[in-house]
């Protein structure tokens, strides 16, 4: 079926080798935003009308969003990760529209961003950048991760990406997950806690549950109340799972040590008070894009428009099933 393909993320042309093929090759015509900026939804109105498709990023696709632009052929929203927080699923099952996501593609790259804020943390690192740049030699013992124990909010693929990498690291692991891998937990030496018995014994603490009305802001001032004075906390999720103000004043007050942020409520996260902490160290909400990840999160879900497009159903992709039954390529 030909047609339309919006390539919404704004840092998708650097690398169309890795979707551009598969979509021409369905017989698509690629449209690309206007300006080199993560769309509004604005723009998403004016350019999404008459697509069939949209390779999605973290652009709003909101109900208002869908509904205009299903009414003129928009039948597939794929989004280039694993989230899909930005989009309205029920919106879009409601007008018959497609969501598919990319699980699979870029856990690695968070594991390994997550020991880097851990270790960041551990050893000062960013303050030992910047006092030796300054002409000082701040020399002293810092903190090991051997023997550390480290709390897994979440035991899903990330999760256990966390999880190999810090046990090669000689931590402690503890987890808590409502679906429980024994087999992975038993080959790793992973102890099941509840989430109180976690906080209270963990050195540090590593988010990786998706965002729902459940984890939002789960972590607040009675949450962070039951860590321990010198552990640290890591966000590698979303920047919603956490109570800014309350994680502030946690660190304020020295009720925690310190954060590893890779993510925030808002961003950018502009003058946020959390940005100009000694004991926070920050990344741009980077923490899932390597490129080897970056060129997976960009191939899966144009072979999701193509694979739906030919009258195939990719089952594991795809985030409302209900949809099977009625789906027309």
């Amino acid at each position: 079926m030909p047609g339309k393909v919006l390539i919404a993320p704004s840092h998708l042309p650097e690398i169309e080798s890795f979707y551009a093929p598969t979509l021409l090759g369905a017989g698509l015509d690629l449209v690309y935003p206007k300006r080199n900026a993560q769309m509004t939804e604005a723009e998403l109105l004016d350019q999404l009308p008459g697509c069939i498709a949209s390779l999605a990023g973290s652009e709003p696709y909101n109900r208002t969003v869908i509904a205009t632009a299903a009414a003129t052929g928009l039948k597939i929203i794929a989004r280039a990760g694993v989230g899909y927080d930005g989009i309205d699923v029920q919106a879009a099952t409601d007008h018959g529209v497609i969501v598919t996501y990319a699980p699979g593609t870029n856990h690695e790259a968070v594991g390994e961003t997550t020991l880097m804020l851990m270790l960041a943390l551990a050893k000062s690192f960013v303050h030992q950048h910047t006092q030796i740049q300054a002409g000082r030699w701040p020399r002293r013992a810092y903190l090991p991760l051997r023997g550390q124990t480290l709390g897994l909010i979440g035991l899903g693929r990330t999760g256990k990406a966390v999880a190999i990498r810090a046990a090669a690291f000689g931590m402690k692991l503890l987890a808590v997950d409502p679906v429980r891998d024994d087999g992975f937990a038993s080959k790793f030496n992973v102890a099941w806690r509840n989430l109180d018995e976690l906080l209270a014994n963990s050195d540090f603490v590593s988010l990786h549950v998706p965002l729902t009305s459940e984890t939002k802001r789960m972590m607040n001032a009675e949450r962070f109340s039951k860590m321990k004075p010198t552990s640290f906390l890591i966000n590698c999720s979303r920047g919603d799972v956490v109570d800014e103000p309350a994680l502030l004043a946690a660190l304020l007050s020295k009720r925690i040590a310190g954060a590893g942020l890779d993510v925030f409520e808002q961003e950018p996260p502009g003058d946020n008070p959390l940005t100009q902490l000694d004991n926070v160290v920050l990344t741009a909400h980077t923490a899932g894009v390597d490129t080897q990840s970056r060129n997976d999160m960009a191939r899966v879900p144009a072979e999701a428009i193509a694979m739906l497009l030919r009258g195939e159903w990719p089952a594991e992709w795809i985030v409302n099933g209900e949809l099977r039954a009625s789906w027309k390529a």
